[in-house]
């Protein structure tokens, strides 16, 4: 790559407001250290077909594959994404090169404008299988519906009174801010969150230099995204499949915990491992192996 200061960055980005807030947050770190940045907008086929869940529509490869084409024809420099809603499988031509520091992992309840009670004869609005795992314990009886759209739109379909509630990221609301309608946040122990939910990531081409982005790159979020996406992906689970893990960081070490569907029995369990973080993909790994194990 050439003297970096020299060049203008383009950062490739899905045209919804909130992609668009999150990859300000890259384009505004490297423009505060005096680089010249361009974001490029596109809409991709995830964005556009909105009337199949993922599974039925290939999953989430379907929100990076024009970002990603962009990057490899060289009409981009960077894409950024939610970490969580990146397929587990990333081209090696293509590599993450930054974590930002985590948002609120926590997943909450948003209820209609200006009601205060969850309205108990419409249904709640997710379309995460995960979810709707852990939310029928904590909701029993209750009836879930899937949603599509951007976080906006969901929030507009909520508010024309076609569901109850809904289940959101906090992060994501969090960054639009929309913190105001969060009514309920479920702790990790309620509703253990998706693989990477509450991370950002910049992802670059192979053999460039992306020392530029060192300082933006947060350690603790690649420790446990780098453990959780290892047990997601060890367990072949993602948008089709209610596999979920969450790590934390205590100094050196790193706690996960994973939450593991059979299938063939419809039940699901969680357990959990710690270890160095230096062993973080290896310690996914091994908390994966250990359930298919046991819960098989």
């Amino acid at each position: 790559m050439a003297d970096i200061n020299d060049k203008k960055i383009k950062i490739g980005t899905r045209k919804s407001r909130l992609a668009v807030i999150q990859t300000e947050i890259v384009r505004d770190f490297l423009e505060e250290r005096g680089m010249e940045t361009e974001m490029v907008g596109m809409t991709t086929t995830g964005d556009r077909i909105l009337n199949k869940t993922l599974d039925k529509i290939g999953g989430k490869g379907l929100f990076v594959r024009e970002l990603d084409q962009a990057l490899l024809d060289g009409r981009t420099d960077l894409s950024v994404h939610s970490l969580k809603d990146m397929p587990m499988m990333i081209p090696e031509e293509l590599p993450v090169v930054a974590f930002s520091r985590r948002e609120d992992p926590r997943d909450v309840l948003v209820l209609p404008e200006g009601v205060s009670e969850l309205d108990k004869t419409r249904p709640i609005g997710s379309s995460s299988l995960r979810r709707k795992l852990q939310l029928k314990k904590l909701f029993p009886g209750h009836e879930f519906r899937s949603v599509r759209g951007n976080v906006l739109t969901r929030l507009e379909k909520l508010d024309r009174g076609e569901f109850g509630a809904l289940v959101l990221a906090a992060a994501g609301l969090k960054r639009l801010g929309l913190e105001h309608r969060i009514s309920r946040y479920f702790s990790t122990d309620e509703i253990l969150p998706a693989a990477g939910q509450g991370v950002l990531v910049v992802q670059g081409r192979r053999g460039e230099d992306y020392s530029y982005l060192r300082e933006f790159d947060d350690r603790d979020s690649r420790v446990c995204s780098l453990a959780e996406r290892a047990f997601v992906r060890y367990l072949d689970g993602g948008c089709t499949s209610p596999v979920a893990a969450y790590g934390e960081v205590h100094g050196s070490f790193v706690h996960l915990t994973g939450l593991y569907y059979n299938d063939p029995t419809g039940q699901w369990h969680r357990d959990s491992i710690d270890g160095p973080s230096e062993d973080a993909e290896r310690l996914g790994i091994t908390l994966a192996k250990k359930m298919k194990g046991r819960y098989i």
